[in-house]
């Protein structure tokens, strides 16, 4: 197996002024207002003692169809193999107590049942959460484990057990069961729908924005195609 360099990952939604890869290649990205949040991450990443940091609005060539396509099948594998995901909530007050933490959780439950953090949430093995000054504010992994994954799993039907690292992702989850996690989850996009669940399925396929409902059953002929588990029909 090929070995990477140790790197943290940053998830998020995309708001407005996010630096892209085009962006980056113009050089003309430091006065864009989301180029803090980069930032802070990579000064974060190299307290830790990580050489490296992965964010999606710049290190995707967006403009490269092959591109694209192959970062988005090999995605979930990236969260798996980062070192550390760190997830940054913009408007987390600073000092926020863990009531506070459960109240937000719940105002932004439209942000967490979309349809990328679906593998967010469940491939990293170590996730901290920032608060909008970038202060730690909850590590699922270390303090109120429990209590975090339950409140999560409340929100999204994400088995308790896989969020809180006691269980892994094919342990005992079939693929319906996979599926069931993505069944009310929004994308801008009706096949992101399908292709947030590569990962998850263990699955490669080469994306076809504007196929609409086909994406799904691209999925389903290559998930009956590289296993046996019948519970998808």
């Amino acid at each position: 197996r090929q070995r990477y360099p140790q790197f943290a990952i940053l998830p998020h939604i995309w708001e407005k002024e996010e630096v892209s890869y085009a962006d980056c290649i113009k050089g003309d990205y430091r006065q864009m207002q989301r180029y803090s949040k980069i930032n802070l991450t990579c000064r974060i990443t190299k307290e830790q003692g990580i050489l490296y940091t992965w964010v999606d609005t710049c290190c995707i060539d967006k403009s490269s169809s092959a591109e694209l396509s192959e970062a988005i099948n090999s995605m979930f594998r990236w969260y798996q193999e980062a070192k550390v995901c760190y997830a940054y909530l913009s408007d987390l007050s600073p000092g926020t107590d863990w009531n506070e933490f459960i109240w937000l959780l719940h105002l932004a439950h439209h942000r967490i049942t979309r349809g990328w953090t679906l593998q967010e949430l469940i491939a990293p093995c170590h996730v901290v959460f920032f608060d909008s000054v970038w202060d730690t504010t909850i590590e699922p992994q270390q303090r109120n484990r429990t209590n975090l994954a339950s409140l999560l799993s409340d929100i999204t039907s994400i088995d308790k057990t896989l969020l809180d690292g006691r269980c892994s992702l094919n342990d005992s989850y079939c693929i319906a069961r996979k599926m069931s996690w993505a069944a009310r989850r929004e994308t801008i996009r009706s096949e992101d729908k399908v292709y947030c669940l590569l990962g998850l399925c263990n699955i490669n396929m080469p994306l076809l924005y504007r196929e609409g409902e086909k994406a799904f059953v691209r999925l389903q002929e290559e998930i009956m195609r590289s296993t046996a588990d019948v519970s998808i029909l």
